[in-house]
């Protein structure tokens, strides 16, 4: 394979997203993409910028975009594509693996993400094989439901029940 063509995750790596609190979930990808940065545990690696692959997924329950054809209603991924580039530009990450936990955080909290998987590679990092890197995925902690009992309403001065 020439370093010009594209190098490819197996196709394991591929595999659907699980569901979100019981409800399929819509993925939103970006599939290759590639970009030089500085990162690296080596001497060689802390100052000169190297390739790196990113492929991203995304999942979203049931994307409201689907009925609306709205931008609005999904995860932009122009707005995540550029939003990765800019955290490749500027990061002072030395593994892929802190690499790729800032790029699933940033999507789950700043897009709105329920589902990531963040795969982050160094394609041609070493002769013989075509890219070493990591694999995550990451899912947002659904915060706990809070009913308010009757007694925390009796506590905030509404009585059930009582005419106000």
């Amino acid at each position: 394979m020439s370093t010009s063509e594209p190098r490819r995750f197996p196709s394991e790596l591929r595999v659907p997203a699980p569901e979100f609190a019981g409800e399929p979930l819509d993925l939103v990808f970006i599939e290759g993409l590639c970009a030089e940065t500085v990162i690296g545990i080596h001497q060689s690696e802390l100052h000169v910028p190297q390739p790196v692959r990113i492929d991203i997924t995304l999942g979203t329950p049931r994307a409201l975009a689907c009925r609306t054809d709205r931008i609005g209603d999904t995860i932009d991924y122009s707005e995540v594509h550029a939003a990765v580039l800019g955290l490749l530009a500027g990061h002072r990450f030395r593994l892929l693996e802190a690499l790729a936990e800032e790029i699933a955080r940033r999507l789950l909290e700043d897009f709105g993400a329920h589902w990531v998987r963040v795969a982050a590679a160094k394609p041609g990092k070493f002769d013989d094989v075509d890219a070493v890197g990591v694999v995550i995925e990451r899912r947002r902690v659904a915060e706990p439901r809070r009913e308010a009992s009757v007694l925390t309403l009796i506590g905030s001065g509404m009585v059930p029940g009582k005419d106000g």
